[in-house]
């Protein structure tokens, strides 16, 4: 289903049941499945909306249940301390009265310290890039496959993203597990930092699970792989803006047990690291 930022920015206006009870609507946005960036940016806002004053700096999630994309999803915002600068809070999403996903965010008080970067991305100019689309449909142009399947490949997304390497959905070949992208919002964002967040961590669970499945010559379209993400963490180093270009640098160093490691790094266009993020998923044969 096309999905465009205006599509994506309802789903982050949740609905106030109580003073810690929240309702997100959910969207069939890869099929039955709720994707799981949705319900990671969701649970942020939840959390976010009983810390005023203050801005998350780290989140960490467990994926528990397939969530299902026909129906609303219920976020329970528990309160697990407020300190002088840092506030922590959880939140369970749930879905027919069982949890399918379990969230903790801490929240900080802007304040000035030490400041050091160390890494570098080196990254190519994303407007020699071509967008994901693109690339995609060029592939698909000589594929014999049902016009449904191509235009869910081909759907529209909210958030623009272009790959530094081209490769082939539906003909995956073998490579290092490493991933690069330009991305940044389709669209106006407005100003509110905590909607660029949930952004953000909307959009860190793109691609990442599938930079370990690189070496393998697999994707997520292999009907004999089970490939789902187990958990997923992210922590904001800098303000973050997703109406201008963030580079995310990711890669894979290991595989092993039928799990796969990832890890992420972003960076805006003047070369600041402005958020790191880690991930471990399933790999399985079906």
């Amino acid at each position: 289903m096309d999905t465009d930022l205006s599509d994506l920015l309802a789903l982050l206006d949740l609905t106030p049941l109580d003073d810690d009870l929240f309702q997100g609507e959910s969207r069939n946005i890869v099929g039955p499945r709720i994707f799981g960036g949705q319900v990671i940016a969701q649970a942020l806002v939840a959390a976010a909306r009983t810390v005023p004053a203050r801005t998350a700096h780290s989140l960490q999630a467990y994926f528990l249940r397939p969530g299902d994309a026909r129906e609303p999803v219920l976020y329970r915002v528990e309160r697990i301390r407020d300190g002088g600068t840092f506030s922590t809070r959880r939140v369970v999403a749930e879905q027919r009265g069982r949890p399918i996903f379990d969230f903790a965010a801490s929240f900080h008080n802007a304040e000035d310290g030490p400041a050091h970067q160390t890494a570098e991305h080196g990254a190519p100019d994303p407007d020699g890039l071509a967008d994901e689309q693109t690339v995609t449909a060029e592939f698909l142009k000589d594929e014999d496959i049902s016009e449904n399947f191509r235009a869910a490949l081909l759907r529209r997304k909210p958030v623009e993203i272009r790959p530094v390497t081209r490769r082939h959905p539906l003909r995956p070949e073998k490579a290092e597990p490493i991933r690069q992208v330009w991305l940044r919002a389709a669209g106006e964002a407005g100003d509110d930092p905590l909607i660029h967040q949930a952004l953000l961590a909307y959009v860190s669970d793109h691609s990442l699970m599938g930079t370990a499945l690189l070496p393998h010559g697999i994707t997520f379209l292999d009907r004999d792989m089970q490939v789902a993400s187990l958990d997923h963490t992210l922590w904001f180093h800098r303000p973050v803006r997703l109406d201008d270009w963030l580079f995310y640098d990711m890669e894979s160093p290991i595989a092993t047990g039928a799990r796969g490691f990832n890890r992420g790094q972003v960076f805006n266009r003047a070369g600041e690291l402005v958020a790191s993020v880690c991930q471990e998923g399933l790999m399985r044969k079906a």
